[in-house]
């Protein structure tokens, strides 16, 4: 059975879980979680670490079942899930982000030509987008939902906006990965920008998991609690 096809119980071993399958390791990071399990399992873990074990569950069998439909939404917290948002955002805006652009710098730095200028400006539009919507949930919908959690009365109807507002920003970023596969010039074999593509479709992936943990277990999660009010 492999990774993507077995679905995770609490009684598995954290350490085993994360060797079977290295992209539960972001999500780990996400949860606020460090290393050293030893041999406990997923719930006495969590429990240790003070991380909700059904809503971890939830993500780590989401993620490594390619969006999979989720079961029993309303054993998922909000409130472990919104942390776990927020620490996303920090890891795109903060750090994923801004390290591919040293690459891609570095790849082409002393180019001096309008191609390389290109490529920059389209990553530093990406990025820009990128960092539009995330502040967009950051100032409206985390606070909405936080209100929510506190039992405040709000219009429900903020939460399908959400899903609205949650336009792809793919594009941009296509027509980056085409400029630098096609058109641009490498004499032999350039390691740099090679490594910088690498990792734009990496995060491409992630970001596009991320998006599908909003929209496939966050919305209902806080449709959810709206209902509970």
């Amino acid at each position: 059975m492999t990774a993507q096809e077995k679905k995770y119980k609490g009684t598995d071993k954290m350490a085993e879980i994360i060797c079977s399958d290295s992209l539960l390791l972001q999500v780990m990071t996400r949860f606020g979680m460090s290393l050293g399990f030893g041999d406990d399992n997923i719930v006495q873990v969590c429990e240790r670490q003070g991380v909700d074990s059904n809503t971890f569950l939830a993500v780590i069998n989401f993620v490594s079942q390619k969006h999979a439909h989720i079961e029993n939404n309303a054993q998922v917290s909000v409130a472990a899930l919104l942390g776990y948002l927020k620490q996303s955002h920090k890891y795109f805006l903060e750090f994923a982000l801004p390290e591919i652009r040293k690459k891609l710098s570095l790849a082409i730095a002393g180019e001096g030509n309008e191609l390389s200028d290109l490529v920059l400006r389209f990553f530093d539009d990406y990025m820009g987008e990128v960092r539009r919507h995330m502040e967009y949930e950051e100032q409206e919908v985390f606070p909405f939902v936080e209100s929510l959690e506190e039992g405040r009365a709000v219009d429900a109807g903020s939460i399908s906006t959400f899903s609205e507002h949650h336009d792809p920003v793919d594009e941009k970023l296509n027509e980056l990965k085409n400029i630098i596969i096609k058109y641009y010039p490498s004499d032999g074999c350039n390691n740099q920008l090679n490594a910088a593509l690498f990792d734009i479709f990496s995060c491409e992936q992630e970001l596009k998991s991320h998006c599908k943990i909003e929209d496939y277990l966050f919305v209902p999660a806080v449709k959810n609690l709206i209902k509970g009010l």
